[in-house]
């Protein structure tokens, strides 16, 4: 495994779970991605993964009041974090009879380069602390067919996965016309890793919120 934290390229005094439990309810599952990180990096984005986490239940809920939210979980965030549960009361607005939230982009977008950066160093061997060349997320429900088709299947490419790589050995055992998703915890968390036209990194959490990064 890499000696310096995988999101930054500092020190290694601490390790990371990828994805992060806040995406997952308990019991989490055996054999948790695990993944170096330095103490700043391994704390800093707890906010915004809170966030995120609640954005998703609140979005799937259609309201901000933790009774109404599904995962024991978020319901406890909310109840004990009054700031993000007003935040996202702020947030939210009803449009044409349908719920929309006001999303900070700028967090989403920090976690989603976070589980990215995760994925690539655990699965294929590829830390990328450099800008990735495309970044993208959207909920599933404001994806096309003819999109979420592309999105569920794997990129196609002629570059294997470096050797020795968990990427490397799940396609050597993998069967002919088997998905390559990886799901950490159904309907929770799912992702995808290739090295198609670079490292691509594609993960979906709580079957809702569906990112895609790549590196050249």
């Amino acid at each position: 495994m890499m000696g310096f934290c995988v999101f930054c390229g500092g020190s290694t005094e601490s390790r990371d779970h990828v994805p992060s439990k806040v995406f997952l309810d308990s019991p989490y599952p055996a054999n948790l991605p695990v993944v170096p990180a330095c103490d700043p990096c391994n704390g800093g984005f707890s906010r915004d993964e809170q966030y995120v986490a609640c954005l998703i239940a609140c979005a799937q809920a259609g309201a901000t009041e933790p009774d109404a939210v599904k995962r024991l979980k978020i319901r406890r965030i909310l109840r004990q974090t009054p700031w993000l549960a007003s935040r996202l009361a702020d947030a939210r607005q009803v449009e044409s009879g349908s719920t929309v939230f006001s999303v900070e982009t700028e967090r989403v977008q920090n976690v989603v380069l976070k589980l990215a950066r995760g994925h690539a160093a655990f699965e294929l061997n590829e830390p990328r602390l450099d800008a990735p060349s495309h970044i993208a997320f959207s909920p599933f429900t404001a994806i096309d067919d003819k999109i979420r088709v592309e999105f569920e299947s794997p990129p196609i490419s002629s570059v294997f996965p470096e050797v020795g790589s968990r990427a490397m050995q799940q396609l050597v055992v993998t069967r002919p016309g088997a998905s390559r998703w990886l799901t950490v915890q159904p309907d929770r968390y799912r992702y995808m890793t290739s090295v198609a036209d670079g490292v691509n990194v594609r993960g979906a959490i709580s079957e809702y919120l569906a990112f895609e990064v790549r590196w050249p």
